[in-house]
This record gives structure tokens, C-alpha cells and sequence, in this order.
């Protein structure tokens, strides 16, 4: 289901265009979807752990210097480590505090190859101890994907587009004020679509059949 489509069925199953100049709001009858569509993505995203939330970059350490900024579109770690310019070996670091940085490490001046990180804030790292050089690292973080609205397409879009549609149709019926037994009925859509995401996210994509047996039901 793509942007267009999306947007179509949520009008046809609310059987509201909404209005297409600014209403008591500001909010345009485009505004108004695209909202819907992206509080749903956030919903989701934040409800289920799907690979396509997972990015990779190539960082350069500074020699002489602790900090270091994060990607502009980093959410949270999944795993950084730095990479031994002499036999390439990852080396993961440990996640700290940024006080545990300042107690073990409390030199700046005092360098080496960084085994410590703490968040600083929301746009850099701490690192400990202070790198002696320019080492590469490799971060791997969650981020949030380009939404459909500007995409015009998205993973969820081509392959779970029942949790993004009643994700959706949930932010439009309380935007409407919608009777209680619709608004019930696309919760309970909404929750079993998420179910099958966690499953398939959570479940399918974590496991292989040579370590994990297939399920297995008794014949009747």
C-alpha cells in the first residue's frame, strides 16, 4: 500500500474527506492525514523492534578529544565499537555514565584506544579514555525511516499495511470524535496487526530453522 492508497482507504473507511482549506486549526485536509499517518509510524516504531529500524555508519574518532557527534538521524545504540587500525578487530565498547567517564578516566589529557562510552546529551558521545588517534568506529543505532508521507512508499507500507492503516484510522476517529464502538473496533484491529508485526519482528526475524525447530502441532 502505498502513500496515495493509504490515504484513500482512510478517507473511504471514515467516509470523511476532511476540508481542503485551512479549518479552525490551520490544518489542511493533506496536514490533517499526514499527521494521522505519521503518529501511527511513531506508534508503531516505538512499539516493535524491526530491522528496517536498525542503520550502520562509519564514525572518525578525533585524536585528543572525548567527544564525539552522533548521526543526525540517531535514536538509540544498538552496538558501537572501534576498530583496531592493525588487524581490523571490533573492539564493542561498554556503555556508561556519563559520571563513570569523568571517575575512570578523569585525565583528558590521558589517552589510548577508547573502551568506555556515555551519551553527553542527545547529539554526542563521551568517550573514555580520550583516543590517542583517528580511529574508525562502526555504530550501529536505531533510527526512524523516512515516513510514507514523504516517500511516498515504506516497509511497513509494502508489508504490514494493516498496522499502519488501523494505526492510522485510530489517530482519525479521535481526531473526529468517533463513536466509542468504532473507535473499539479499530483498537482491536490495531492490536492484532501489531501482534503478527511483533511476531514476524520479534520472533521470525531472530531465529533460523537449524537452531530454532519449526513449530510442531499434534495431528488429530
Amino acid at each position: 500500500m502505498n502513500y496515495a492508497t493509504l490515504v484513500s482507504t482512510i478517507q473511504a473507511y471514515v467516509e470523511n474527506d476532511f476540508p481542503t482549506t485551512p479549518g479552525t486549526g490551520g490544518l489542511t485536509s493533506t496536514q490533517q492525514i499526514n499527521t494521522f499517518i505519521q503518529e501511527a509510524e511513531q506508534r508503531i516504531y516505538s512499539a516493535v523492534q524491526l530491522l528496517n529500524l536498525r542503520k550502520s555508519a562509519t564514525i572518525t574518532m578525533v585524536a585528543n578529544n572525548k567527544a564525539l557527534s552522533t548521526p543526525a538521524d540517531w535514536l538509540a545504540t544498538f552496538e558501537f565499537a572501534v576498530i583496531d587500525p592493525t588487524t581490523g578487530q571490533h573492539d564493542f565498547l561498554l556503555n556508561k555514565d556519563v559520571n563513570f567517564i569523568r571517575e575512570a578516566f578523569p585525565i583528558p589529557t590521558a589517552t589510548g584506544k577508547p573502551t568506555h562510552y556515555a551519551m553527553s546529551d542527545a547529539t554526542s558521545f563521551l568517550l573514555g579514555p580520550t583516543p590517542d588517534q583517528a580511529y574508525t568506529g562502526e555504530l550501529h543505532y536505531f533510527y526512524y525511516p523516512p515516513s510514507i508521507v514523504t516517500a511516498g512508499t515504506s516497509w511497513l507500507g509494502d508489508n504490514f499495511d494493516s498496522a499502519l492503516l488501523y494505526g492510522s484510522l485510530l489517530e482519525a476517529g479521535t481526531f473526529m470524535k468517533g463513536e466509542a464502538d468504532v473507535l473499539a473496533g479499530y483498537q482491536k484491529r490495531y492490536e492484532e496487526a501489531i501482534t503478527l508485526l511483533i511476531m514476524f519482528a520479534e520472533g521470525k526475524n531472530r531465529q533460523d530453522m537449524y537452531r530454532t525447530p519449526q513449530a510442531r502441532y499434534p495431528v488429530r
